[in-house]
């Protein structure tokens, strides 16, 4: 008798709601834990089919819940994945902006070159943020506004310990330093070696959000590393630094 009233009022169809609706609510959690890119494509994929399959077949619960709270889940969605949303956005507006091509000289690179040097061999920290086409201003937070030559001798002088610019990064725009102790956003791609500290994972940030390319000197090695587009390559040598350089800012040696 028991057995009969159970099944004639918990049918398959609310096994089924169940199921989904634990399947639900771990999604929900993975998805607030991880927020990745990609991950977020797996989730939106697995949302829409856990939906469409609530919808056909006619599972009360999970529909009311998709229904009620879509507004909620679609609010938490752009606040939890701004990071891609935003870096997405970049991109986008990256291909269809009208952009400015930044000028390099073979001396400037030179001089970046010196300085790199000049600091690996004594271990000062350093980050240097070089613009391509996109404009990075809106990246950037704290700056001091410089405007100056690109020497080596300043940007010696900027990261060194104990000066009131050395904690941030300089970033160079058309030829010369334009900015002085900048805050970069942080990378949060998990897999980065957990060795890297703040400087390299602002590097890998910054490249992740624009086309700029980023040079970090590590205060406790001494290695000198170059990221582009969210990919951190480490330089063995300074003359291969000026090699990578050129090609990446489209120098051409002076004949």
């Amino acid at each position: 008798m028991e057995f009969s009233l159970i099944k004639e009022f918990f049918g398959w169809r609310d096994a089924v709601d169940i199921l989904g609706l634990t399947l639900f609510f771990y999604l929900f959690i993975r998805f607030l834990y991880a927020a990745k890119g990609l991950y977020l494509l797996r989730v939106i994929i697995l949302f829409g089919l856990l939906w469409t399959s609530a919808e056909v077949l006619n599972l009360a619960t999970l529909s009311w819940i998709f229904e009620k709270l879509w507004t909620i889940l679609l609010f938490a969605l752009i606040v939890i994945f701004q990071p891609e949303i935003r870096r997405t956005l970049a991109n986008i507006g990256r291909r269809t902006k009208v952009l400015k091509i930044k000028e390099y000289e073979e001396r400037s690179i030179d001089r970046l070159v010196r300085a790199c040097r000049f600091m690996a061999e004594r271990q000062i920290g350093a980050l240097i943020v070089i613009e391509r086409e996109q404009n990075i201003e809106d990246l950037l937070e704290g700056c001091i506004y410089i405007d100056a030559y690109i020497s080596a001798e300043l940007i010696i002088t900027i990261f060194y310990p104990l000066t009131p610019l050395h904690d941030g990064a300089i970033v160079i725009r058309d030829d010369r330093i334009a900015f002085a102790s900048c805050v970069l956003p942080l990378s949060k791609n998990p897999e980065l070696p957990k060795r890297y500290g703040t400087r390299h994972r602002a590097a890998v940030g910054i490249t992740e959000l624009s086309d700029a390319v980023a040079i970090v000197v590590s205060e406790e090695t001494g290695e000198i590393s170059v990221a582009v587009e969210g990919n951190l390559e480490k330089i063995l040598d300074p003359e291969l630094l000026k090699d990578k350089l050129f090609s990446l800012l489209g120098v051409k040696h002076e004949s």
